[in-house]
């Protein structure tokens, strides 16, 4: 196993089920884990997710990995399907989110049941059902007794910051639940509040919220822990694999973008942009080695980088590396040396990095 490593931390994951579960009150979670689970792989701990009785993902393939992996229970599509996956959709007993005309006249002739949650648009604009149309999409999906309509959902745009935009969206909601009840008494779920919408909101018109980023311990929007104290999951590491003394004016990495002023202490780490180690954070970033900030020197290079851990004592070959150990430095903090959020960067760490989950209770 190489060296470069995300350590995911089981123990936290359930500790922040429990205290969403706990804010949140009777109401059923529906974990996202789609994105290899925001970059963790906790989709791929069977025992981890096989407590939850119906989990999230965003595309039909995801769902798909699921059902082989073993998972029985409810698989949720959050965006609208292709026309092309109906029979992957059918095959695999997965229940997706629908809101477009084209694919509800496809599974319209279908004579399969199929198990669907009607997305209302209440302003996030990306897809869903407008509410001046929602009877008409209703009344089209009558003519096939074989759609059951499980549920309804909504996505809040701006919950982290702008409350008269969310509750005007809320509202919007509300007006379409009491339609799709009207015309339906199959519907067990409805559900508006992913992270943001669960930590301010309680709309008391869902009875489901779907957890993203606050299940793995991290803020969906900035001071969110004051709120809800979860834990980071998450840490990324690695090791020294060379140590070179080298002088003044000598140039690090490609392009000579760093150049020596004194005699230094260069180690290299075997991480680079192919494994999601921005490639932003050259010749500014830093990493921890020892319990201090080491700088990356120079340009990141696809596979590793070098650090200067010249004023670092007791520094070898093997010594670990922490890009992140959530302490000294933090995913946020990467996220903004990045100019991007917390989500890209967890949601990026490449595959080529493994995961090994722990257990510490």
């Amino acid at each position: 196993m190489r060296p470069t490593i995300m350590e995911v931390d089981i123990q936290k994951f359930n500790t922040n089920i429990d205290k969403i579960q706990k804010y949140v009150g009777n109401k059923i979670l529906m974990p996202v884990i789609k994105a290899n689970a925001y970059g963790t792989y906790i989709n791929k701990n069977l025992e981890v997710i096989n407590k939850f009785d119906i989990v999230a993902v965003a595309i039909v393939d995801e769902a798909i990995e699921l059902r082989k992996l073993g998972y029985e229970k409810e698989i949720f599509i959050l965006n609208q399907p292709y026309i092309e996956e109906i029979e992957n959709i059918i095959k695999y007993n997965i229940t997706i989110g629908i809101s477009d005309n084209l694919f509800l006249e496809e599974i319209l002739k279908i004579k399969e049941k199929i198990k669907v949650h009607l997305e209302i648009e209440t302003g996030m604009n990306r897809t869903g059902i407008k509410i001046e149309d929602l009877k008409d999409f209703i009344d089209k999906i009558k003519q096939n007794q074989n759609i059951i309509v499980e549920g309804c959902y909504t996505h809040l745009s701006s919950a982290d910051y702008d409350k008269d935009y969310t509750n005007k969206q809320l509202e919007i909601f509300r007006k379409a639940v009491e339609i799709i009840k009207d015309n339906f008494d199959t519907i067990k779920y409805i559900h508006s509040s992913a992270s943001n919408g669960i930590i301010n909101y309680n709309d008391n018109i869902s009875n489901m919220v779907r957890p993203g980023i606050i299940m793995y311990g991290y803020e969906s929007f900035e001071n969110a822990k004051e709120k809800i104290d979860v834990e980071p999951i998450c840490k990324l590491k690695t090791k020294i694999t060379f140590i070179k003394e080298i002088g003044q004016d000598v140039s690090i990495s490609y392009s000579r973008k760093f150049i020596t002023k004194k005699n230094m202490k260069i180690a290299t780490i075997p991480i680079g942009y192919a494994d999601g180690l921005r490639r932003q954070l050259s010749n500014k970033g830093t990493v921890i080695v020892n319990n201090q900030k080491a700088q990356i020197l120079g340009n990141i290079c696809m596979d590793s980088c070098m650090i200067d851990v010249t004023d670092i004592e007791n520094v070898e070959v093997g010594t670990d590396v922490y890009i992140w150990d959530n302490n000294i430095r933090t995913l946020e903090d990467i996220a903004k040396e990045c100019d991007t959020i917390n989500y890209e960067i967890l949601s990026t760490i490449s595959y080529r990095v493994p995961r090994i989950f722990i257990n510490r209770s």
